[in-house]
């Protein structure tokens, strides 16, 4: 898995548990529901720490609390 995989399945996580909607999360983070589309989709290869920032602010969370997720640790390092 990738770490952008893992990324948008951390945010449909996240948004399960809220039972939040892509359109109700892009609200609450400020960000447009194309751009949000585009991260969880897997079009957007490499969100940024800031646009995770933003979703995280929006979903009133740390981006410690983001990133404690299990599959983050079992990524592979990609330098070598």
């Amino acid at each position: 898995m990738t770490l952008q995989e893992v990324c948008c399945q951390r945010i449909q996580e996240l948004c399960d548990e809220r039972n939040i909607s892509m359109n109700k999360l892009s609200i609450l983070c400020g960000m447009t529901q194309s751009t949000l589309s585009n991260i969880t989709s897997g079009r957007s290869k490499n969100p940024t720490v800031s646009t995770i920032k933003k979703i995280c602010d929006g979903m009133d969370i740390t981006l410690a609390e983001f990133f404690d997720y299990e599959p983050f640790n079992e990524l592979d390092q990609e330098i070598k």
